[in-house]
This record gives structure tokens, sequence and C-alpha cells, in this order.
């Protein structure tokens, strides 16, 4: 018995997979891509747990599939999928499915060279650059992103206290500054940031309440971003970004670095029409940029630019047969 058979693209962008699903849609109720997406996690799931968990995929698994437009101005609609769920908005995996969907000729811009895309967070716009077939850099300007709580101070079991923030991005982080308990990324290897994240997000969690003024099904702290001195000579900061179980980001994370730059805007570290240079834990990097301010709902908020690259790495045809002991995948904790 198959449960189905899907036909994928696979990418990374700066070192994050993504995977980019090119058949095997389900179709999903609602108007907009957040309904969709409460749609999909009721009732396909099953799909995400199939391709991003291990036998097929693994810890660090992040993957999309194309949708039509929900809006009239857009051009086409992202579903993201990975080990965590399905995010509201994701940076890599927007970036990695414009480059494997265009060199594939899944996507056909209205304008060339520009792109309108419906998010689960919202609407995102891309501009990205081509040479020959091959798309070398791409840039989105993100929803708007927000500081949402400042210096709050949490018990960490074992760690001690931390003062940290959470800052939304498309996604809600809780930012940890060098300070007694945590010296900077330099000074923890991978396991231990493996080790203390999930308890840091347990902490933030039981303290403070995240909810977006505008969908109330994008809430809670999902992520923790850990910050330190870089090492490229041009970056303005580093980071390691933890999501899902037992996942460190290898890209400088989109979401992540839009909620850095809303946090140092609202503290007056970073100017609107600023760059910032965000570096991940192998080194790459992401250019960031705040192109204008706003409001959401009741903050103070930011316009983000994320701009980074993508390669795709190969084609692959991924059975699902539900005769198998562990189709819809599995984790080891």
């Amino acid at each position: 018995m198959i449960k189905g058979t899907f036909f994928c693209i696979d990418a990374h962008t700066c070192g994050n997979p993504v995977r980019l699903v090119t058949s095997g849609h389900p179709p999903l109720r609602g108007h907009t891509m957040s309904e969709k997406r409460q749609d999909f996690l009721a009732h396909y799931d099953w799909i995400r747990q199939a391709l991003m968990f291990e036998p097929r995929g693994h810890d660090m698994m992040s993957g999309a599939l194309l949708y039509p437009p929900c809006s009239a101005n857009a051009d086409a609609a992202i579903l993201f999928i990975e080990t965590s769920g399905c995010l509201p908005m994701c940076g890599h995996g927007t970036i990695g499915t414009v480059t494997a969907a265009l060199e594939a000729g899944l996507l056909q811009p209205r304008t060339e060279g520009r792109l309108v895309l419906d998010v689960p967070a919202g609407q995102v716009s891309v501009h990205y650059q081509r040479r020959g077939h091959k798309v070398e850099r791409v840039r989105i300007t993100n929803v708007a992103s927000y500081l949402a709580h400042r210096d709050v101070v949490v018990s960490v079991p074992g760690l001690g206290q931390l003062t940290v923030d959470v800052a939304y991005g498309g996604n809600f982080y809780v930012i940890v500054e060098p300070q007694q308990h945590y010296l900077g990324l330099k000074h923890w290897d991978a396991d231990t940031l493996l080790r203390w994240s999930p308890r840091v997000r347990q902490a933030a969690r039981q303290q403070l309440s995240c909810h977006h003024p505008h969908d109330a099904s994008v809430e809670g702290i999902s992520h923790v971003l850990w910050t330190g001195e870089p090492t490229q000579p041009n970056s303005d900061g580093a980071n390691a970004v933890f999501y899902g179980d037992r996942a460190l980001d290898r890209s400088p994370c989109g979401t992540g670095t839009s909620a850095r730059m809303a946090q140092r805007h609202a503290k007056g570290l970073l100017a609107t029409g600023e760059r910032y240079v965000h570096e991940s834990i192998i080194g790459s990097q992401f250019t960031g940029t705040v192109t204008a301010t706003t409001e959401v709902g009741p903050y103070s908020a930011i316009v983000p630019e994320i701009e980074g690259w993508a390669r795709v790495t190969g084609h692959n045809t991924i059975t699902v047969d539900d005769d198998d002991p562990y189709a819809f995948g599995f984790q080891v904790k």
C-alpha cells in the first residue's frame, strides 16, 4: 500500500537544507496561507513528518511546498515544513525555494527579477539576480518585525539566570547575549548549545507570552538565538539558532536575522537604512537592512530585508509506503 510518491528538489541556503516538494500537494482549505497552514497541520501533517524526519530526513531538515497565490498581487504562495512543524515564515527556506523553483522553471514571475509571495505570516516581496539559468542572489523584504520583550530575567535550571530579549521576525526568538552564565559562541560548542537551548526556550515560554497582534495562530517562542563575536572580518554579528528538538541552523537564519535587527533597532543599536551582516555557526553570511519603520499593533517595528544565496544539490523521488513501520518518520532523542 503506497501512501504517496513525492518528487523533490534538494538545495541548501548558506549551508542549511531546503527540500522543495514538487508533487503530491494536498488540496488545502482556507483563503489565506495562515488558514491553509492550519488545515495542513490538522489533516496532512503526515507528509511533513515523512519527508522531514528520519529516515528520509534529519534533525535540520527543512522544506517547502509551492501553491497558487492567495492574493491578487502575488505570484505564488509557500507552505513551510520542517522538523519543528509548519513555520509562519522561513527566510532561508524562501531563498532556497525561490532559487530551486526558478532554476527548474516552476515559478513564472510577472516581472523578471521580482516576486511577491504569500506566506502564512503574511506577504513578502523578493528580488533575485540571475546569471544565465542560475539564480545567484535572493533578497527578501520580510514581514514587519519587532521587539516583544526587553531585558527579561529568566531562570534556567542548571544554568542560572539569563537576561534575554524576545523578538519577532516571522517567528518568535528568545535572544541571548553574552553575560555571566553565557560568555558567547566561541566558548560553547554545538553539543553545549543543543544541551541548553531546550531549557532556555522552556524557561522563557513559562514566563513570557508571545502572540502576534494580527494572527492568533502565530504564538509562542519557537527559536533560541545565541549571539557572539563573528569570525569573518566583514560580519557585524554572529549567531547560532536552535529550533525543533535538536537542530542548529547552519545558515544565519532569515527570520532570526530579522528578529535580531528589530531588537537592535529598538535598543538604538541599528539605524534605519543601516546594513547588518549576520554570520552563522559555520561562517556563512546574510546581509540584512532596516529599510523602514512601521507598527504592528502596539509595537514599534521595522521592515527588514535579508539577502543570501542558495544552491541546488540534487533531485530525488521519495516514496512513502504505509507498509513501512517508519513510513511517517522518527526522531532519536
